[in-house]
């Protein structure tokens, strides 16, 4: 089995690599708020955010379940916005790595890398995201250089 922390049974590994391979890869952003809170920020109650949010889950906009919203990538077309893949490329002070390092992996990306060669770290995030990751990146104490590459056509 995997090097993971959780541990399965020989099927359930089965079974989560059949899923794998069958399945489609979707990006989603997750929202770990409760709909009260969600509510609030709203300023509407959260029956009627309820109600939108039923709506919106019929729609395939979002996945809703016990604490989180997913919104998924159907959604983040509707609005206009650009889900392309954006690549972020770190090199880091070597004497300030350990806290640029906890502060990076604590930043609003889909990954982020440790690597060897050229560069120190690589962010995976969206384009929608990339301008305020790269505002937060800025303000990390260490980073000496970056590099940005925006996906402009999937080849495979």
């Amino acid at each position: 089995m995997g090097s993971g922390k959780v541990t399965i049974t020989k099927r359930q590994e089965q079974i989560l690599r059949k899923l794998l391979e069958i399945s489609k890869p979707v990006t989603v952003f997750t929202v770990n708020l409760k709909q009260q809170t969600i509510a609030s920020k709203l300023k509407i109650s959260r029956q009627a955010l309820s109600l939108h949010l039923k709506t919106l889950r019929e729609k395939g906009l979002i996945r809703t379940g016990r604490g989180f919203i997913d919104v998924t990538s159907n959604a983040v077309s509707v609005l206009g916005l650009e889900t392309s893949k954006a690549f972020v490329a770190l090199r880091v002070d070597p004497s300030k790595r350990n806290k640029a390092y906890a502060k990076l992996a604590k930043l609003p990306a889909e990954s982020v890398y440790r690597l060897t060669g050229d560069i120190d770290i690589l962010i995976v995030t969206t384009q929608g995201h990339l301008d305020r990751l790269l505002k937060e990146v800025s303000r990390v104490e260490g980073v000496k250089e970056t590099k940005t590459y925006v996906v402009i056509e999937k080849i495979l």
